[in-house]
């Protein structure tokens, strides 16, 4: 009978020791992952505060107001913003075909005028339209630039 006690007492010191073991090992493990998890959601919260801080420096603000209607313009104000200016490459900034021919018809040019003389007669047009020289307001020397932006990015 002392053997089998001197083996229980064994395999119960045997089994505690497995569950430390095991019982260590998870949390040693559970606590680096935790520590993980935590630098991450530290790193993300850092990023989300710093892009805020950007934005509202640009002068973007965004809110979301409570309230039963929904209006797009409470959420975000486009009206500064110039699209039809903008600086697309592709086919968004190609011009249309009704446009071309305002710009070929304003500026007096017939066929597919080359870049030397779409130029030239800019140059001609502005000393006629420019509202410095003449008392003319700037409308016609806007649609001038906008017509020589046109068949400028026509020409090859």
């Amino acid at each position: 009978m002392p053997n089998n006690t001197i083996i229980y007492i064994f395999n119960r010191i045997v089994r505690l020791s497995i569950l430390f073991f095991i019982l260590y090992l998870v949390f040693t493990n559970f606590g680096t992952f935790l520590m993980i998890i935590g630098v991450f959601i530290i790193i993300g919260f850092m990023f989300i505060y710093n892009l805020k801080k950007k934005m509202k420096k640009s002068g973007f603000n965004f809110q979301f107001k409570q309230g039963a209607n929904f209006n797009p313009n409470d959420f975000a104000n486009f009206n500064n913003t110039n699209f039809n200016n903008s600086n697309f490459n592709g086919f968004a900034n190609t011009p249309r075909v009704d446009e071309v021919q305002k710009a070929k018809e304003f500026f007096g040019l017939t066929g597919s005028p080359t870049k030397e003389e779409i130029k030239k007669r800019y140059k001609e047009l502005a000393r006629k339209y420019h509202p410095d020289i003449n008392d003319h307001d700037d409308t016609l020397m806007k649609d001038l630039n906008h017509y020589k932006d046109v068949l400028l990015s026509t020409v090859e």
